[in-house]
């Protein structure tokens, strides 16, 4: 019983600090997307999406780590929350546009940015995407979302359009993926069910949804995977 409860104030501690560093970065990435404009041909871009109610800033941390590689470079932008996963992924497929044509680009998301960068995946049709990564990424869908009268609800009910063109595209039996949960995501109440089935998984316990995004296991996990498709 105690150590039931001690994992449960390390976690809610875990999720406070990440809130902390969230509202330090959110100020950071908002006016324009981020595009590196140094990359030189057949090099490795990694396009990271961030969650809802977020901005590109959250993710800052996790760039500097796969930038600490030379032959890496990030790419980012940030979109109002109320926008759906259609509309985003537009802007994505923009982004997309700007970065040289024999780039190898990895699309890596957290929360919606995940099911943003496995939907890119598998419809803009783009040889150039080698892999998606998601991090604490509802997969499933979230039942009643769609009440809220936004894109973004409509878009992540459990049979909208763009999660049946997820879990049935067959682009995507062709596209590696990973997705790492949150094994304390008090968000969903069994975070496994939200994995994509066609793709690899890795749960990683007592973390919760925020906490992923600074956490250092995940980050090598997403770190490793990049590092792993760029030889």
């Amino acid at each position: 019983m105690f150590d039931r409860l001690l994992r449960a104030g390390r976690v809610s501690f875990a999720e406070a600090q990440a809130f902390a560093r969230q509202a330090v970065l959110l100020r950071h990435d908002v006016e324009r997307p981020v595009v590196p404009d140094d990359v030189e041909p057949n090099a490795d871009v990694v396009v990271v999406l961030h969650g809802l109610f977020a901005t590109a800033g959250v993710l800052r941390p996790l760039r500097e780590r796969l930038e600490r590689h030379g032959d890496v470079h990030t790419a980012t932008l940030s979109y109002a929350p109320h926008r759906g996963v259609r509309e985003v992924a537009v802007r994505v497929r923009a982004l997309l546009a700007d970065l040289p044509s024999t780039a190898r680009l990895h699309l890596v998301g957290h929360s919606m940015g995940g099911v943003v960068a496995r939907y890119v995946g598998v419809t803009a049709a783009d040889p150039r995407i080698v892999q998606t990564v998601a991090l604490a990424s509802p997969f499933g869908g979230v039942r009643g979302v769609s009440l809220l009268s936004v894109d973004v609800a409509r878009d992540m009910e459990p049979e909208s359009e763009v999660l049946r063109t997820i879990r049935t595209s067959q682009a995507g039996r062709h596209l590696p993926h990973l997705s790492i949960l949150a094994g304390a995501d008090a968000l969903f109440s069994n975070p496994i069910v939200h994995a994509l089935p066609d793709g690899e998984v890795v749960v990683l316990s007592d973390r919760g949804h925020n906490a992923l995004l600074f956490d250092d296991e995940c980050l090598r996990l997403v770190e490793a995977r990049v590092r792993a498709r760029t030889i």
